[in-house]
């Protein structure tokens, strides 16, 4: 079955205890709509609808999916339903918030805390290629203290890229959409085709999967430090191991960042797993470094929040 457009469930929509105001997103494994609950308190509700899988037409409620396709449509919902399961246990300031997951019309559903802000994608676009480094190191530094608390649970999010990275109305990063976190429970059902952004993913994505773990987000993170300083994506990794075009930006950034801060995107951006930074917290480390050798205080991020706000407000 192609790839097909679904219907997202109407404006007033009763779903549950939350009322459908709009469609937020519609990607090609869920739509994500902006929804109010019993206290008219705003969330963000994604719903699981893989337009390769199953087709919602307009006036429909539940998705009509193939004989053919069953068998990968349910097992795909049983990943959607464990991932809000184990997302719901993650409280963290830097990572989205669940707070509830249901079953209903024929799928899944999962309630996310909706939050004000932009994304870094969007930022970046409009400040191509003049994005500070305070703000790079200061968004990069206090997001991945989310990813840390992630991984501390034995989780992968495999999809970190600008648009998934939140800029909060105060400054303060979240780390959204968790949508590819459900590919570490594939390796034995290969039922469903793995998602991910080319550009961002890493290579063992594409293939040896076997392979991932934490030093996988690390590529991707490097690879979203790649867009702030650069305004775009690194090349395809799947094309990178058959010809890697990618120049280290501690060569083509030369002058206008730190030497330090482009080194470690390269770091993070090589091909081999092993000879990436190990651990979010090696990066995390790198972050707060300052050139000349010396760490910067431990205060450095007790206005943080003051700082980031400033710069969004100014954009």
């Amino acid at each position: 079955m192609p790839s097909q457009a679904n219907c997202a469930l109407p404006q007033g929509f009763q779903l549950d205890q939350y009322r459908i105001e709009r469609q937020l997103s519609l990607g090609g494994f869920s739509i994500v709509y902006l929804a109010f609950d019993a206290h008219d308190t705003p969330v963000a509700i994604k719903e699981y609808l893989p337009n390769s899988l199953a087709l919602r037409k307009e006036g429909q409620t539940e998705p009509q999916v193939s004989d053919e396709h069953r068998l990968a449509f349910r097992y795909g919902m049983k990943c959607f339903f464990e991932e809000g399961r184990a997302l719901a246990k993650l409280m963290h300031p830097n990572v989205v918030r669940v707070l509830n997951f249901f079953r209903a019309n024929g799928t899944v559903y999962m309630v996310m805390q909706f939050e004000r802000g932009r994304t870094l994608h969007e930022y970046i676009q409009k400040h191509r290629s003049e994005v500070k480094e305070m703000l790079i190191r200061s968004v990069f530094a206090r997001m991945l203290n989310g990813l840390r608390e992630v991984h501390a649970h034995k989780l992968l999010h495999l999809d970190i890229k600008p648009a998934n990275i939140y800029l909060r109305n105060d400054g303060t990063p979240v780390l959204l959409d968790f949508g590819a976190a459900r590919q570490t429970l594939l390796s034995d059902q290969p039922v469903l085709k793995p998602m991910y952004t080319p550009g961002y993913a890493a290579p063992e994505q594409y293939d040896k999967r076997e392979l991932l773990g934490p030093w996988s987000d690390i590529y991707s993170v490097g690879a979203s430090l790649h867009a702030c300083v650069t305004g775009s994506a690194p090349p395809r990794a799947d094309e990178r191991v058959k010809t890697d075009t990618l120049q280290p930006v501690a060569k083509t950034q030369a002058g206008r960042y730190d030497p330090q801060l482009l080194e470690l995107i390269d770091w993070c951006l090589q091909l081999d797993p092993l000879a990436r930074p190990q651990s979010v917290y090696t990066v995390q480390k790198a972050l707060i470094h300052r050139h000349g050798g010396a760490d910067r205080p431990e205060n450095w991020f007790a206005d943080l929040g003051n700082r980031l706000k400033s710069f969004i407000g100014r954009s």
